[in-house]
């Protein structure tokens, strides 16, 4: 497994890590281990410290902390600077709220007293994706630090000065060695940290496939652990949604991160009495996207994170019109330097289409027409994947009423799904469980301990 920074706008090797040895790899557990010792100990507000001191550290270093995003995955600068920011927005809440949120829970049995206490597991191991850098390991790391644990993480191959630069920021802002560890390992050796009885719980974002593999591992091992995996999300247009909010709404949620995102919108269901002029305004809107340096604030299309995801989206798609899926626009790689793919939208998908089922992750956008909100609501459930989803209407409480329908992890309405630190993130089905972000996120990796009082006197 090759950790190597490769510019995607140009092809540039920029440069190359070494895997640990399992020498090395065995130091720092044992390194993480003694930490913990003494870091559990830590009272919340001395651990509050040295997370406010990450938070400050990013705030102030915004462009030196975005600049590897955008260098390493091709994440457009503008948006690289503001996955800082929430990062830094992330550990500053945690910092602020993790007491409140693991305080004890006084229970009223029928007699005595009792209560549940939230204690910190252990060492815990990460294995993260690349598509957000530093906000997949702000949502591991901060909840867990405070609740008393202390973290092991391993980053995607792609984004190694990234993952450097994560570890470095929890040294300089206070953190004792071992309480954050980047691990540059091998496949052999994640399995190696995940059989190790000394780690106690294991977190993935990332795919399905790795998903069964680190799941069943940790299951042998009868450890806890979360899965944050992908999501088919449906995007949904009611008949009384206001058609020019909601198209740059669409843009949007298709185009952020240049649609590598989970929970970007993958499939636009749209009711017959809005679909010709929604998909008229979206291909317009989307044909407007201008390719370039991703560093230059004008650009707004940017290249797929590697080489290697363009060929798989372009494959994709090749795939989807070879089983009779309509090519609206797009389709194909931008004949330019780098790995741009031109904005691209997909009619006509029938169910045995490989793409009504598969996860397109980039600028690629599936448009369906359906009759009525019922069978909106019908074929946003007919997914292998439960993440997020949208509903754009002007009746709120008609919004609501269909979200309570849709079988998945988050829906918004008049908004697409999107993330904050104060609100849980997570799915169901094929797009795992668990959850993350807000109060539900610092509880997965904590022992909830009953102590009970009793009377003493035995029954006669």
């Amino acid at each position: 497994m090759a950790y190597k920074s490769v510019d995607p706008y140009n092809g540039k090797v920029l440069k190359t890590f070494k895997e640990l040895t399992n020498m090395q790899l065995e130091k720092a557990i044992k390194r993480a281990v003694t930490c913990f010792e003494s870091w559990r100990h830590k009272t919340f507000a001395e651990r509050a410290v040295i997370a406010v001191k990450a938070a400050a550290i990013l705030r102030a270093r915004v462009d030196e902390f975005a600049r590897p995003m955008t260098n390493e995955m091709g994440k457009r600068f503008e948006e690289a600077q503001g996955e800082v920011a929430l990062s830094a927005d992330i550990i500053a809440y945690y910092a602020k709220n993790a007491e409140r949120f693991l305080a004890p829970q006084h229970l009223k049995p029928s007699s005595g007293k009792a209560q549940v206490e939230s204690t910190p597991l252990g060492v815990l191991f990460g294995v993260q994706p690349w598509n957000f850098p530093y906000y997949q390991l702000a949502r591991f790391a901060a909840p867990n630090l405070m609740a008393g644990n202390v973290v092991m993480v391993k980053h995607a191959g792609c984004v190694p000065q990234c993952a450097v630069a994560f570890e470095k920021l929890w040294r300089q802002a206070g953190a004792p060695a071992g309480a954050y560890t980047n691990l540059l390992i091998s496949h052999d050796q994640v399995n190696r940290v995940i059989d190790d009885s000394r780690i106690k719980g294991v977190a993935l974002t990332g795919g399905v496939e790795a998903a069964k593999g680190i799941a069943a591992r940790a299951g042998q091992n009868l450890k806890k652990s979360t899965m944050e995996l992908g999501g088919n999300d449906a995007f949904i247009v009611l008949k009384d949604a206001d058609l020019d909010k909601t198209v740059k709404w669409a843009v949007w949620a298709k185009m952020n991160n240049m649609g590598q995102c989970c929970v970007a919108a993958k499939r636009f269901i749209v009711v017959e009495e809005l679909a010709d002029r929604f998909l008229d305004k979206f291909r317009t809107a989307l044909a407007a996207f201008k390719p370039g340096d991703p560093m230059d604030k004008a650009t707004t299309l940017g290249p797929l994170s590697t080489e290697a995801a363009l060929v798989q989206l372009l494959g994709q798609v090749k795939r989807a019109v070879a089983k009779g899926a309509t090519l609206v626009m797009g389709g194909k790689r931008i004949d330019r330097p780098g790995s741009f793919m031109q904005p691209t939208i997909l009619t006509n998908i029938k169910p045995g289409n490989p793409a009504f089922r598969e996860e397109f992750f980039g600028p690629v956008a599936l448009f369906f027409r359906v009759k009525n909100e019922d069978d909106a609501v019908t074929l946003a459930n007919d997914s292998d994947f439960g993440l997020g989803g949208s509903i754009f209407t002007k009746d709120v409480a008609r919004g609501k009423r269909l979200a309570s329908r849709i079988d998945t992890g988050m829906v918004f309405v008049n908004h697409p799904t999107w993330t904050a630190m104060d609100l849980p993130f997570g799915g169901i089905k094929n797009s795992g469980y668990g959850r993350e972000l807000s109060s539900l996120g610092i509880q997965e990796f904590v022992n909830k301990k009953l102590v009970r009082v009793a009377s003493i006197d035995a029954p006669a």
